[in-house]
């Protein structure tokens, strides 16, 4: 027995005797230290010295909506807006809002929260309060149709009013821990009927069909996105971001460490992560993406011509991403395809991204970076990364390695969705156009564009995953992926 596995049955021993909601803490503390780097800052730390001096409010499904002032059990709110309302209201940085479980849809069940103050959303607790178990207790905002109309283009999570221009340090931190997010009730899908192939359904165990993505309009709404730039932390940590038709998530950064972990981020439409700098010199941001399980990022439409990554580097900004789970990615695992060119070519020099000790299976790609000879993409396979790729663009590009078929945390997912995507192929796909039709020839004299049509059917495309069963993926290979204590 080494070193490591008996300093785990003691800590196992030790959180045996304690309440759950203590177990909960002192594990989420330790998730926090995997993979760090010693340079990093201790997000962990910080957040708990934040927290011991911080104004705690209180959410639940059972609270007022009228009347009570959100600062104990007994007066807990409502509505999760109305609390951050009062936060902005009173100028409060640091507040933390514990919520219930249950489904929060927002002011007048618009279906998004937005955040404008330096808080922590904690979701995961019991009704009374008295447990909490992100797990167990599920909080989350599931909008469905009845939404529709009311929340345009906002994140389901939707942060805004947080840039300082001038800033060149943190300003403050925002973390959301333990909420569900999930599009999947909201958007628009074919019926889940596998005999007839324009469905897109491959067996009748889906839940739908393929995402519509022309008629009737798809709404498109990120997960969680920032509005503008943030000048600060953020933590994203213990949340499932699923089924969302515009990004997983979208932040835009001005200063900070962005630390996103223990994170599920699956079937998401354009691409799981996209983490843009905004300091002009490309030094005042970093994000440290790890341990999430990042799978079935779906294109932008059917004909899946662009989008759909796991995680997007972006220019501007600093990265480490390792030890996740990228599975089924639809055109690309990860991304390294935005470069500053020209005059920016001295910021971009500066730029350290690092990709390592990451799992990979039946991604389109798992790597794909700008083309060297001209053509559209360089697509890498994660066995060949350390090999293929120069220092420059990854400096740290170890023990990027593939799933084995066998693996046994595959059989955490839908087998039939792990298995549709697996299989994906165009059904069928035609083009029609007739020089000589009676329309075209009138477009023809009048100083038109001839038309014509093309349909592709395609075996499944961004079929909504069950929001139960990606619950079941965190804990699903243990030290990759998103963790469950």
């Amino acid at each position: 027995m080494n070193t490591k596995h008996i300093l785990f049955l003691t800590l196992a021993a030790m959180l045996s005797a304690m309440p759950v909601s203590a177990q909960f803490g002192r594990i989420v503390g330790s998730l926090d230290q995997l993979g760090k780097k010693k340079e990093q800052p201790q997000t962990q730390q910080t957040n708990q010295q934040t927290n011991q001096a911080a104004k705690i409010y209180y959410v639940s499904v059972n609270g007022k909506s009228r009347g009570a002032d959100g600062l104990s059990v007994e007066t807990a709110k409502k509505d999760i807006q109305a609390v951050l309302n009062i936060i902005k209201e009173n100028n409060e940085t640091g507040a933390v809002i514990r919520i219930s479980e249950g489904n929060f849809l927002g002011a007048a069940n618009a279906g998004y929260i937005e955040i404008s103050s330096w808080v922590t959303l904690e979701g995961g607790w019991n009704a009374d309060f008295t447990e909490r178990n992100p797990f167990k207790y599920i909080t989350r905002i599931q909008p469905t149709q009845d939404q529709l109309g009311t929340n345009g283009a906002k994140g389901l999570i939707h942060i805004s009013g947080l840039d300082d221009v001038m800033a060149k340090k943190p300003k403050g931190m925002i973390i959301i821990d333990g909420i569900m997010i999930d599009q999947g009730l909201e958007a628009f899908y074919m019926p889940n009927d596998p005999t007839d192939e324009r469905n897109g359904c491959p067996s009748a165990a889906f839940e739908t069909g393929r995402m519509i993505d022309a008629i009737p309009p798809q709404v498109e709404h990120p997960g969680i996105r920032s509005m503008g730039w943030i000048a600060g932390n953020l933590i994203i940590r213990n949340c499932l971001i699923a089924n969302c038709t515009y990004f997983g998530i979208q932040i835009n950064t001005r200063c900070g460490e962005v630390e996103i972990y223990n994170n599920v981020i699956i079937s998401n439409r354009y691409g799981g992560v996209r983490i843009s700098g905004g300091d002009k010199n490309g030094e005042a941001s970093h994000v440290n993406f790890h341990h999430n399980t990042v799978a079935f990022s779906w294109c932008r439409d059917k004909y899946m011509e662009d989008m759909g990554y796991g995680y997007e580097f972006m220019t501007l900004v600093n990265a480490d991403v390792h030890h996740n789970l990228f599975i089924g990615n639809n055109y690309a695992a990860v991304a390294r395809t935005h470069v500053l060119s020209g005059p920016d070519r001295v910021i971009e020099a500066k730029r350290v991204t690092n990709l390592y000790d990451n799992y990979y299976y039946i991604n389109a790609a798992d790597l794909q970076l700008p083309s060297a000879g001209g053509g559209k993409w360089t697509n890498v396979q994660c066995t060949d990364i350390e090999d293929m790729v120069d220092e420059k663009t990854l400096p740290k590009a170890e023990n990027n390695l593939r799933m084995a078929d066998n693996d046994a945390a595959l059989d955490a997912f839908d087998q039939d969705y792990l298995a549709g995507v697996a299989n994906l192929k165009v059904i069928s796909s035609s083009q029609s156009f007739n020089r000589n039709s009676a329309s075209n020839q009138f477009r023809a004299a009048t100083g038109q564009n001839m038309q014509g049509s093309e349909t592709r059917r395609v075996s499944m495309y961004g079929n909504r995953y069950n929001f139960d069963k990606a619950l079941l993926l965190f804990g699903a290979k243990n030290g990759y992926g998103a963790q469950k204590p």
